[in-house]
Parts: structure tokens; C-alpha cells; sequence
């Protein structure tokens, strides 16, 4: 197993498809009936059903490991199990479906009298130590309408079983597309409704690739952040801006386990910050004006005058979003109702469990991975000297066209940007605004649209339930308007 470095809780020479301890990772609970984030230390628990499993084997294991649910002496624990593959399963089950097609479940009462297994005999074979294999077996056994059953009928009557009596957990690694399918599932109130099809439009349209300067407007709790740095790999950077004095919370960031090349990537910067960098050329003596003026071609000089940057931004109306404060040593897995604060009133640092129904005790104290540090004076210029790469905007709460006449003028021309929103008409607006002044070309509106289907033998089928809504994108190429030039030459 790869070390951990004590001194500042930095991942070295780790292997991404192995877990560590104190590395974050989500569980699959039962094919995706529960999704729990949680952070691997010898005493973290987690439970399932009325049980209490500590998740001390998983460390060291690859990720996409599956575990099953065992009882023994001391109690519940999590045992590694040999999945069995597809062409496997095919093989055992042979030409069942052929066999079975005379066969259908309109003689079938549901009377709860088919078995003859009672809860006490079950109570029993778990007190002689009987794994969940045997009860489910029994219960097949026992069971005078099994039989008679359609093959597919048969399978849902293993599944169900096996969920109650045999539960299995699926170890996965928090990326974007599993963090965001995670909390669209359960909470997407909390990520903008951003859901993953979404997100990876709104990284290709704005362009995000590696050795880019990527500024971001995240509103979405970081997940958007964490998604433009993990495509990014350490390369080039992303800046988090935001709106007033208050930064906007990153916390989902934290359970991409990401090494320090990549956490020292994504910094933090205020948009006045920017916006008076940017706009410094206009404030230099006379006398320097010709030495600026080449310097002027290359970045663009002054910002647009329509634009309208006001430094100040007490124009622009943004509720301040409460930022979790980051505890080097608290990071605990907590329920749904202690997810803004821990037990000592300390805002809680992870939202780590995903299930409101659950309390979990607290995970040994480690020290998180430092990230979105504030831009220093000379990165910030830096990014001045060339313009920033792409602009990505996911901010639910703000009005787009105000967010883009402050961020766009921060843009090298030619450069692409992509802005979400869950409704329409917001983006229109802009639109329609960007068109008027001429600031950008390439200008659309999409939306993205996904169907999920169920691919089985016999049994593929669009979802019963999916998603029908997943907001609208904005994107576009700034280019330099005739005001602009005028100003600049």
C-alpha cells in the first residue's frame, strides 16, 4: 500500500485505482439504491440496514471492488467478492428464456401464503451463523410458487432477496460523472440540477483543455470546479471568482481526491481583483502611455466601455452564499440534518453521507489536501498578459447578463465560453444583449437531452423513470467589437 505524507496530508506516488486510507470514495449500496461518500480510516463505519460495517477492508483495494455484507462473530462485516461476468451469467442461465416462454404469472395469487419459511426460522439460521447465500436459498425452497414463475420473475424475486438478506456494496472512485450522478440523484438541488450530460456539454463547449487558463463563476456547491480541474490534470489553471468579499463554497471539490499538482492548480480570485488588473492601463501617467501601447494590442487594452465594469460590483445584487469553513482536522460523515454543522456548532467541512435516514459516527481526524488558495498579485497579471483561455458559468442564483458584462471583457479574444442555467429566458436575454452589442459571434442555445435504457437480454428498454429536464447552455466566441478596437488603437 502507497504512503501518505503526515506532514501536510498530500497524496505521493499514490495509485489512482487503488484506495489509501483517508482517500474519499462513494459507495454503491445495491446497484445504486444508496450512494454514501465516505473517507476510509481504520475506524469508519458505515451502515447498512440495521447493521454496522467498518470499512477498514476496503483499504487497498481497486476501485470497482465489490463486497458483500457478512455476519460473524463480532458482528456484521464487508467481504470481498469475485463479481461474475457477463458471458458467465449467460452461460449458467443457458436457453432458461427459450424453456420458459409457455410459462406466465396470470395463475399467481399474491396471498402471502406461498412461503413456508416463517421470520423465526430465518431468525434461527442467522443465529447458527447462515450466510445470506443460504437464506436466500431456503426461501427459493421453500417457496411453493418459485417455480411456477417466468424466468425474468424468478430473477427480481433473487434481486429483491439479495438486497434484503444479502446486501452487496460497489466500491467507486469520486470523479465528476460519479459525484455528479450521485447528487443529481439525491440531491441536485445542491449542484444547480447540473446533471452529468450537462456538465460534460458545458466542458466541451467552452473548450476546457490542458495547459489552458480557465476562469470559472461556480455557484453549484464545486462541482463545476472540480470537474474543469480534473480535466485540466495539474495543467495550466483554474480561477474560482466570485462576486463581493464572500467566496462561494467548493466543498464538493474535496472528494475528487486530488494530488497537490492539481489542488495547487486551483486558486481563488474576487472579480474586483481582476477587473482592477485589467483595467489598470487606463489609470497609468501619460508619459508611460507609449510604452503601453503595444501591450494595449496584445490584451486588449482598456475594457469595453459598454460593458460597465464597476469594481465596486454594489450595483450587481449577489446573496451571499455562506462558505463552509475548511477544519484541517474535522472530517467527519454526518447525516442529511447535520450537514451545515457538526455536533460541536462548527459548520461541518464534507457533505459526506447521502442518505437522510442514517447517522454515522466521526472518522479518525486527518488533515485535507489545501486548495483554492487566493491568486497572488503577480499570477493575476500573468493571466492579465494574455487573457484568460474560456469562461464556464454555472451560477443559478445571478442574472447571466450581468455575470458576463463583468467576466467577459477578462477574456483573450477568440476565446469560447459556456454559460448554464436551469431556465430559458435568462439566457435569451443575454443572448439577445450579446448579439445588440456585439461581443461575441457563434452564439446558441442548447438543450442537451439524454435517454437512459435498461440493455438486458429480452429486456431493453428505455428507464421507467429518468430525467425529462436538464436547463440550457449558452455558448459563444468573444470577439473585438468596433467600440472596443477604437479604444484599444
Amino acid at each position: 500500500m502507497s504512503s501518505v505524507s503526515a506532514q501536510d496530508g498530500s497524496i505521493e506516488n499514490q495509485n489512482p485505482r487503488i484506495t489509501w486510507k483517508d482517500c474519499s470514495v462513494l459507495l454503491d449500496i445495491n446497484d445504486g439504491d444508496r450512494l454514501v461518500f465516505a473517507r476510509l480510516s481504520d475506524g469508519s463505519t458505515v451502515k447498512i440496514g440495521n447493521k454496522k460495517c467498518s470499512l477498514r477492508p476496503l483499504i487497498g483495494c481497486p476501485f470497482g471492488s465489490l463486497f458483500q455484507v457478512e455476519t460473524g462473530p463480532k458482528g456484521a462485516y464487508l467481504s470481498r467478492v469475485v463479481a461474475i461476468s457477463e458471458d458467465d451469467k449467460h452461460e449458467e442461465k443457458g436457453d432458461a428464456p427459450l424453456k420458459d416462454e409457455a410459462k406466465d404469472n396470470r395463475n399467481i395469487v399474491d396471498s402471502n401464503c406461498a412461503q413456508n419459511l416463517s421470520g423465526e426460522d430465518i431468525d434461527e439460521m442467522k443465529r447458527q451463523g447462515a450466510t445470506g447465500e443460504q437464506i436466500i436459498e431456503a426461501l427459493i425452497a421453500n417457496s411453493s410458487t418459485f417455480e411456477k414463475k417466468t424466468s425474468f420473475s424468478q430473477e427480481k424475486y433473487k434481486l429483491r432477496k439479495q438486497k434484503k438478506y444479502a446486501p452487496k456494496v460497489l466500491l467507486r472512485r469520486p470523479f465528476a460523472r460519479s459525484i455528479c450522478e450521485a447528487y443529481f440523484k439525491k440531491h441536485p438541488d445542491r449542484i444547480g440540477f447540473l446533471r452529468v450530460d450537462v456538465l460534460s456539454l458545458l466542458l466541451s463547449l467552452a473548450n476546457v483543455s490542458t495547459s489552458s487558463d480557465i476562469v470559472v463563476l461556480d455557484m453549484v456547491g464545486g462541482i463545476l470546479t472540480g470537474a474543469v480541474a480534473e480535466r485540466l490534470g495539474g495543467t495550466g489553471s483554474v480561477c474560482n471568482t466570485y462576486f463581493g468579499a464572500t467566496p462561494c463554497s467548493m466543498d464538493i471539490v474535496r472528494m475528487f481526491n486530488f494530488n497537490d499538482k492539481i489542488c495547487r492548480s486551483i486558486l481563488r480570485s474576487p472579480l474586483s481583483d481582476i477587473c482592477s488588473a485589467w483595467s489598470n492601463n487606463s489609470e497609468q501617467p501619460k508619459n508611460q502611455k507609449n510604452a503601453l501601447d503595444s501591450e494595449c494590442k496584445l490584451d486588449g487594452g482598456k475594457v469595453s466601455p459598454h460593458t460597465g465594469v464597476d469594481t465596486t460590483h454594489d450595483s450587481l445584487h449577489v446573496p451571499e452564499v455562506e462558505m463552509i469553513q475548511e477544519e484541517a482536522c474535522s472530517i467527519s460523515i454526518v447525516n442529511e440534518e447535520s450537514l451545515e454543522s457538526s455536533a460541536d456548532g462548527v459548520p461541518g467541512p464534507v457533505p459526506i453521507s447521502m442518505d437522510e435516514s442514517d447517522a454515522f459516527p466521526t472518522i479518525k481526524a486527518c488533515k485535507s489536501i489545501k486548495f483554492g488558495k487566493k491568486a497572488t498579485p503577480e499570477t493575476i497579471n500573468l493571466w492579465k498578459a494574455n487573457g484568460f483561455s474560456s469562461l464556464v458559468i454555472a451560477a443559478p442564483e445571478l442574472d447571466p447578463w450581468s455575470a458576463v458584462q463583468e467576466l467577459l471583457p477578462v477574456l483573450s479574444y477568440s476565446a469560447p465560453f459556456a454559460i448554464y442555467h436551469q431556465y430559458l429566458q435568462p439566457l435569451a436575454s443575454c443572448m439577445h444583449n450579446l448579439q445588440v452589442a456585439k461581443m461575441a459571434v457563434g452564439l446558441q442555445i442548447t438543450e442537451p437531452w439524454l435517454r437512459e435504457y435498461q440493455v438486458l437480454p429480452s429486456r431493453t428498454h428505455p428507464h421507467m423513470q429518468m430525467s425529462s429536464f436538464g436547463g440550457y447552455i449558452l455558448s459563444g466566441i468573444k470577439v473585438c467589437s468596433g467600440e472596443s478596437q477604437n479604444n484599444t488603437n
